[in-house]
């Protein structure tokens, strides 16, 4: 089987890319990088792309493909809302399509986010874009998975984006107190997306409950 993954560099995209490499199941995986990070491993293959909003250069990538990761994301505040949209939306739709059209019958899954939108008219940038992707990429008919998660509490330490985040690692022993609604470790995260790529899910949209059942 054929894996490909974009943001596979990153806290989430970078376990479920670990997690492929480790499968018995998965004999190619394919990572999407704006820089290359050098792992190496006899199934992967790094592809170094310039402009995600255009595979016209890829369209092979994405032939016979069974399992597709979609885990590129930018925090609210880190860029203009233009740029911030084209991450979001443009990325991610692009990304499907380019599935659609030469693996149409594959399993895509996207990390979404907690709050998502699908009726677009949040006032929160992100609860709007992230539901105007998903409805994008319902729409191409694909098989797809949408995961929102809550607040994901990194268990490998890194360098938080900011003081909200900081501040929520600190206060990660309180808030898994409050149940299933409101957080999930990053590698329940990981875990969770790539054993329903393998094994499929009864929900399009995976709310942080529904993602700790599948982990």
């Amino acid at each position: 089987m054929k894996a490909i993954i974009t943001g596979g560099t990153g806290m989430i995209g970078n376990l479920i890319l670990n997690h492929c490499l480790d499968s018995a199941k998965i004999s190619e995986v394919i990572s999407l990088v704006r820089k290359p990070k050098g792992t190496a491993h006899a199934k992967l293959k790094e592809v170094v792309v310039k402009d995600f909003t255009d595979y016209s250069q890829h369209q092979a990538l994405f032939q016979n493909v069974d399992f597709a990761f979609f885990c590129i994301g930018v925090y609210t505040g880190q860029v203009e809302d233009e740029l911030f949209k084209k991450i979001t939306v443009d990325y991610a739709v692009e990304f499907a399509s380019a599935l659609k059209e030469k693996s149409p019958k594959s399993t895509f899954c996207f990390l979404s986010g907690g709050g998502s939108d699908r009726t677009e008219k949040s006032r929160t940038a992100f609860a709007r874009y992230k539901g105007m992707a998903e409805n994008q990429i319902h729409d191409l008919g694909l098989n797809f998975h949408s995961f929102r998660p809550a607040y994901i509490y990194p268990v490998t330490a890194r360098k938080e984006p900011n003081l909200m985040y900081r501040f929520s690692r600190t206060l990660y022993p309180v808030i898994k107190l409050f149940g299933d609604n409101v957080s999930i470790k990053s590698t329940e995260l990981a875990a969770a997306m790539f054993n329903v790529a393998m094994n499929g899910a009864d929900q399009e949209i995976l709310e942080n409950k529904d993602i700790l059942t599948h982990v």
